[in-house]
């Protein structure tokens, strides 16, 4: 696939894809902040300063290389989505909050994920190089984010049936999406990945594993009950993979960028099973046998 069917291709899809992320919103998600400001201004502290500090440490520690860098704080700063609401519904968390942290983590990725990305650009590419993200890319960023997600909303508001009709072939379509997409990025960089799949691997699985844990033991203790604290942690563990992916190799323009998110994606489900099953036998009180 060439570069300019990617940068038409791509965008269009995560749009589409997007779009079927607002088809599940309504504007009482939005108001429902002020039902639990506590849980939603928790989640949403360590989805976008823990989280994105640990990526950082977690790319200083390990020494990635430049880009690989960048693609783990592009992964960081982008936010969960519908994924996040299925395993909270399966694991026992507060999917209405689930709902409420996906709508206005939407809104806000929009205007912070570009200005991570710059920082990580900046910080971790050499001087010589000018990849930066321009104003333009940011702008598009925010078209690819904020603009589809709204007229999903709309969708919802005015026509309930077909917001309905939409829903299920728009996910048929976001897995199908997803799995091409990490298809495209194996394939273009096949052999960085080789060399790098050892640093990759070990890093989105740290990073994992801390969203997770954050997401849930930051919230309880500041009083968060564990219903709400599962949703956060599955907001907070479980990121929009199909969105870093698409913005690395569209507006970064670095199939490397993409290789996190990939790897990433791998593997995320599995530990997230993991870390809700954990979390549900550990809730249990034990059975006391009687003689």
């Amino acid at each position: 696939m060439n570069s300019e069917i990617i940068n038409i291709f791509l965008p269009i899809s995560l749009a589409i894809i997007m779009v079927g992320l607002g088809l599940e919103l309504t504007v009482n998600d939005f108001k429902r902040v002020q039902q639990h400001p506590k849980a939603v201004f928790i989640a949403l502290f360590c989805q976008l300063v823990i989280l994105v500090s640990i990526a950082f440490i977690i790319c200083k520690v390990l020494a990635l290389p430049p880009m690989l860098a960048v693609g783990v704080m592009l992964l960081a700063a982008s936010p969960g989505g519908p994924t996040a609401n299925l395993f909270s519904y399966l694991y026992k968390g507060d999917i209405a909050l689930n709902i409420t942290l996906t709508a206005i983590n939407s809104v806000i990725a929009a205007f912070t994920l570009p200005f991570i990305v710059n920082f990580a650009i900046q910080y971790f590419i050499d001087n010589g190089q000018t990849i930066g993200l321009q104003y333009s890319k940011i702008i598009q960023v925010f078209l690819i984010i904020l603009i589809p997600v709204c007229i999903g909303i709309i969708i919802r508001h005015f026509t309930p049936r077909i917001a309905k009709k939409l829903s299920k072939p728009v996910h048929i379509f976001a897995i199908v999406f997803l799995l091409s997409i990490i298809v495209i990025t194996i394939a273009k960089d096949y052999q960085n990945l080789m060399t790098y799949l050892g640093h990759i691997g070990l890093a989105t699985f740290l990073f994992c594993v801390c969203s997770l844990i954050v997401g849930y033991t930051v919230p309880r203790l500041f009083g968060v009950s564990n219903f709400q604290a599962k949703a956060c942690a599955f907001e907070i563990g479980i990121h929009n993979s199909t969105l870093a992916m698409t913005i690395a190799l569209t507006v970064i323009a670095s199939s490397e960028a993409a290789m996190p998110a990939a790897v990433y994606s791998l593997f995320m489900y599995f530990v997230a099973a993991i870390f809700g099953t954990l979390l549900n036998r550990l809730e249990k009180p034990p059975v006391l046998e009687t003689v």
